[in-house]
């Protein structure tokens, strides 16, 4: 039987940090769905489509990794992929208690998918989307915190 995790998140963008829990998911588990959230009430960098394109791009060649884009509950999404895990990624104490908030609501709403949280491994652990928009605001050059081969200019 497949074991199908779901990592949802906004991704606006994708950086190496995402990309380095992705890779610890793989280990986990046999299939990893990238879940971009859809908030029609927030604007972001970049719109919905072209995060999906740049994270396809970073797994290209790569049949574990599915990309899909979502609006509604992570957890309806996990039960329509056959998922039976949600993948989250911990930085420091105030990912790690948004996190814990949010497992008890999921634990409430869909009792069959367990929380998976990851630590962010240490080297990427500083690496922030909203860093990675601040400098990009300031004309600052950000290729260090995207994966490998990735330039953001390519999706703005």
């Amino acid at each position: 039987m497949e074991r199908t995790a779901v990592f949802p998140g906004s991704f606006d963008p994708f950086t190496r940090g995402h990309e380095a829990l992705v890779s610890e998911a793989l280990a986990l588990f046999d299939r990893v769905v990238i879940a971009i959230g859809h908030n029609t009430a927030k604007a972001g960098l970049l719109r919905v489509d072209d995060r999906r394109r740049l994270i396809e791009a970073v797994y290209a060649g790569e049949p574990r990794v599915a990309v899909r884009t979502y609006t509604g509950l992570t957890g309806d999404l996990a039960r329509a992929e056959g998922a039976c895990a949600i993948v989250r990624g911990v930085r420091n104490t105030a990912d790690f208690e948004y996190e814990r908030t949010m497992e008890a609501a999921n634990r409430r709403l869909f009792g069959e998918l367990t929380t998976v949280v990851l630590f962010t491994p240490a080297e990427v652990a500083d690496i922030a989307s909203s860093t990675v928009r601040e400098l990009l605001a300031f004309g600052r050059a950000v290729d260090e915190f995207m994966p490998r081969g990735i330039r953001i200019e390519n999706y703005l």
